[in-house]
């Protein structure tokens, strides 16, 4: 069990395809589970679950910092949280007006669409939104 923290705090590994975002040790993740939001505290008993979409919550002490995620996974084990994702992105390297041009594109493509089109168009929306989501979050903490 090398890897259990020994402060009683998590590790969180968070990879995508090209690049590790973070390895830090923090007190809470959130993440965007298939089924609904993952909590992850100190002491979670071991998963491993599928993610989609949506926004990483990583808290340190009263300080909480948020990504942007594509689908993946997350696994937990012995206070180690390791998320494996297509992408990730920090709020200040999300262009908010190109991800507001993709909302846009992607409400018109989903007003269009037709079976398999919808689809896509409704995951281009979700991506697009979780993405103003964390940027303007790390707007207002930056201004905090």
């Amino acid at each position: 069990m090398a890897d259990e923290s020994p402060s009683g705090a998590l590790r969180l590994i968070l990879v995508a395809h090209d690049r590790q975002l973070l390895d830090v040790e923090c007190d809470e993740v959130q993440v965007p589970g298939s089924q609904g939001v993952l909590g992850i505290l100190p002491g979670h008993t071991p998963l491993i679950a599928a993610l989609k979409v949506g926004e990483v919550m990583v808290r340190q002490g009263r300080s909480e910092r948020y990504l942007a995620l594509a689908e993946g996974f997350v696994e937990v084990a012995h206070d180690v949280v390791t998320i494996l994702t297509d992408s990730a992105e920090h709020p200040e390297e999300i262009d908010v007006e190109a991800a507001r041009r993709e909302a846009r594109e992607a409400e018109e493509e989903l007003m269009a669409a037709v079976d398999a089109g919808w689809v896509e168009a409704q995951a281009k929306l979700e991506r697009a939104t979780a993405r103003i989501q964390v940027a303007e979050r790390g707007r207002a903490g930056a201004g905090a």
